[in-house]
């Protein structure tokens, strides 16, 4: 049975509209003689309808309908204001209050019932759909649960290894993953599919289990060139609902200190020497090649650098530093290398400091980009 809060400070407008609607139409009704008494039984009963009267002392109908449509768990009744207020401007003004119908006085009794079926189908469909709508962000959220249970944990040796994964959405198309090929040969990489939520997840995750388990066929997964060709031959956009990816690829031989690594269409890494003294140096480690996906014949090449003990390398995806100040300028790359320039000691901060730092240099909480950061720290 619906539930119908009458708010009114006339008696015989209340006694009217009960009996109509409670003893005829067979609706459960509650009254209020005024807007701070109906606001109160609002909040008790959560009514699936609201009729309220526009004129009464200390707080107007207006008002009770502006905390009505604010209130979480309230904003989904339907809210009529009882007005005998016919210019245009009136109906505006209850209409940006949020108003969802009028009901004129002297009231009409067939247009007050026809009214009020409507709203209750308008109320009924909008709990059907707030019920959908949860269900939905519940399954997002556990399906999220997954994607951050197949992220590698940290690593205290004989590297450091911290990461930080912010979803634009419950979900991203960001991903990475870092593991040892040989007790003496880690591959590590991120990548970024193109897009957002579900549609960015599931194709991200099947990348990741498909290097994970080194299943692609005839691959040195050691060679970072031959993964990224591998991986641009298996996933041609045209296959993959129009879908490409960035990605950073990378091979460390902890003996020799060496790093060998490959990119498509991927921001760099950084390479930081001395990351703790002034100057620190910084290095872009990047190769050309275009994302993966989108040309079928797209010749990958790697490079390899010698890594000094104790240097830094971060490993980014754009949303870390592809943010919009409220200028309506992006905060861009270099800004990003600066930060960690002049503040040298942000080296030794778990990232979250960092990103600490990051929003409040671009004045935001929330990345309209997934944001995933890498650090690590070699012996």
């Amino acid at each position: 049975m619906y539930s119908i809060l009458i708010v009114d400070d006339d008696p015989v407008s209340q006694l009217m509209l009960k009996r109509i609607l409670g003893q005829q139409e067979g609706y459960q009704v509650a009254t209020a003689m005024n807007g701070q008494e109906g606001i109160q039984k609002a909040q008790e009963m959560h009514p699936a309808l609201i009729i309220c009267d526009w004129m009464m002392p200390v707080t107007n109908g207006l008002e009770v309908c502006r905390f009505i449509k604010t209130h979480p768990q309230l904003c989904t009744s339907f809210f009529i204001l009882l007005t005998s207020r016919t210019d245009l401007d009136d109906r505006i003004e209850g209409l940006n209050a949020g108003a969802d119908e009028f009901l004129a006085k002297p009231i009409n009794m067939n247009e007050l019932k026809a009214r009020v079926r409507a709203g209750l189908r308008l109320h009924q469909l909008n709990q059907d759909l707030q019920a959908q709508k949860q269900a939905l962000e519940a399954e997002l959220a556990e399906a999220a649960g997954y994607v951050r249970s197949l992220l590698p944990p940290s690593m205290v040796s004989p590297l450091r290894i911290e990461s930080l994964f912010l979803p634009s959405r419950q979900l991203g198309g960001d991903c990475f993953d870092y593991f040892w090929l040989t007790k003496e040969t880690l591959a590590l990489y991120l990548l970024d599919v193109s897009g957002h939520g579900l549609g960015a997840a599931l194709p991200s995750v099947s990348i990741l289990n498909l290097l994970r388990s080194q299943s692609l066929s005839g691959v040195n997964y050691a060679e970072p060139a031959e993964v990224l060709t591998a991986l641009n031959n298996a996933f041609q956009m045209s296959n993959h609902d129009n879908k490409y990816f960035t990605i950073w690829y990378g091979v460390y031989h902890l003996p020799s200190q060496r790093l060998t690594y490959s990119s498509a269409g991927h921001p760099p890494a950084l390479l930081w020497t001395a990351p703790s003294s002034q100057p620190a140096s910084c290095q872009h480690l990047k190769t050309a090649g275009f994302p993966i996906g989108l040309f079928g014949e797209e010749e990958y090449t790697s490079l390899q650098c010698e890594i000094p003990s104790g240097s830094l390398m971060y490993i980014l995806s754009d949303g870390v530093y592809e943010i919009y100040r409220p200028d309506g300028s992006i905060w861009g790359l270099q800004s990003f290398e600066r930060l960690l320039h002049d503040r040298p000691e942000a080296h030794q901060q778990p990232l979250a400091q960092i990103l600490h730092e990051i929003q409040t240099q671009t004045c935001t909480t929330a990345f309209l980009d997934d944001f995933s950061l890498l650090k690590i720290q070699f012996p």
